[in-house]
């Protein structure tokens, strides 16, 4: 078995397209949700969406002809990984290709090309749709897409678990490694599904929040909660066998110490109400990690804003700590992000390590009205300091996919 660490990170969000604008947005509280614009919406529902903003693909892009057979989700995950790869410096070393690997999933992937090509095949006619639709517009396109920039060889995958993808993603490469299938792969995920025909299904099935007021759109773990509001954006780590990044003089970030991955068999889009499932997945980290009654800890939870998700989810908690459960910090970054889908798990897990890096707690804003059913430390409005060993991070989907994954201070 190997030792695996984070030797890179990079982050586009609804509150940053890098990581310092990104941890200073959460340790400051800013709320990346607003009214949306990326489309007229006026004949929906819903007026809140969370956005990425100011992004300019030819940032990352060599030619517009890249730009141009790339959705935008694959456009955010390849942003993204640019920036892990340049903090790592993975490419800067000796690394074998054949062992360096890809992990990016997205919940959704190319919807809105999808949407575009549809509408030039009705107006049209099919000798108008685009010879890159198809690349375009599957999942896993942008871990292939990446896979190709750098040159990776070795074991490279999408994973689709709706809200779970990217902490499935980062712990499968995390298994990968330990298990000494790769030396490093770039891992997380990506989503960009904002568009009317998505929030339309997502508010048909009673998801979304339908308040007006951006400060009152996502609540996590508040008695006003009532729905998440969708963000989009990309979270890339480098995960690297620690051998490997010791030889090269890679700045380690932390140590990841455990992955759960399980099902609740339950129902397609309504959790456990017991979080059993939550429960099992939660457990197998704190197991693997070695975290015990003594470890400080932090708990990025997935605390989507849904009354039934952040009661379930309080549940899990303390079915797994116990009396330990009230003196662990836990906040929800989606009340500043939105949900951010398949890109959601990486990106927390970003803020997951940068907590334990700086012993800094993000907040959960926009809390107002204590709720009897979470009843927890979810640092409320404001981030606090502390002096915390391990974090870990949850996320939870559609179909009943649970994953879990745990990070341990790296210290020298």
């Amino acid at each position: 078995m190997y030792k695996v660490v984070v030797t890179g990170m990079g982050v586009i969000s609804p509150v940053g397209n890098d990581l310092d604008t990104f941890w200073n947005s959460l340790k400051n509280g800013v709320c990346g949700v607003d009214t949306i614009k990326r489309f007229d919406a006026s004949g929906l529902k819903v007026s809140l969406d969370a956005e990425v903003k100011d992004f300019n693909p030819k940032d990352y892009y060599d030619s517009m002809q890249e730009i141009r057979k790339s959705d935008l989700f694959m456009q955010y995950a390849m942003a993204a990984a640019k920036q892990a790869v340049e903090q790592s410096g993975i490419l800067d070393s000796d690394i074998d290709k054949e062992r360096l690997g890809v992990y990016i999933g997205s919940g959704i992937g190319g919807i809105n090309s999808t949407i575009r090509e549809q509408d030039k095949l009705r107006e049209k006619g099919p000798d108008m749709v685009s010879p890159f639709f198809v690349p375009m517009m599957i999942s896993n396109m942008a871990a292939g897409a990446i896979s190709i920039k750098f040159g990776a060889k070795g074991p490279t995958l999408p994973v689709v678990t709706a809200c779970a993808t990217s902490t499935n993603t980062l712990g499968e490469a995390y298994r990968a490694i330990k298990h000494g299938y790769a030396d490093a792969i770039i891992a997380g995920g990506s989503e960009a599904s904002i568009n009317e025909l998505a929030m339309a299904g997502f508010i048909n099935c009673q998801a979304l929040n339908l308040s007006e007021n951006p400060d009152e759109g996502s609540l996590p773990f508040d008695k006003r909660r009532a729905g998440f509001v969708m963000g989009e954006g990309a979270g890339i780590l480098i995960l690297e066998e620690y051998e490997h990044a010791k030889k090269r003089g890679a700045n380690i970030l932390a140590e990841v110490v455990g992955y759960g991955n399980t099902a609740d068999a339950y129902h397609i889009t309504a959790p456990d109400p017991e979080g059993e499932g939550a429960v099992r997945a939660i457990k197998s980290v704190v197991a693997e990690g070695g975290i015990s009654d003594d470890s400080e800890i932090y708990i990025n939870a997935h605390g989507t804003g849904t009354h039934l998700n952040d009661a379930m989810e309080t549940k899990a908690i303390k079915a797994v700590f116990g009396k330990k459960a009230y003196d662990i910090h836990i906040s929800s970054t989606k009340s500043m992000t939105g949900h951010m889908m398949g890109a959601t798990g990486a990106v927390e897990a970003i803020a997951s390590v940068l907590a334990l890096r700086d012993g800094i707690i993000p907040p959960t804003i926009n809390y107002k009205e204590k709720d009897e059913e979470c009843d927890l430390d979810y640092t409320v409005n404001k981030a606090v300091h502390a002096d915390i060993e391990y974090a870990i991070s949850t996320s939870l989907g559609f179909g009943g996919h649970n994953a879990c994954i745990a990070f341990k201070r790296y210290e020298a």
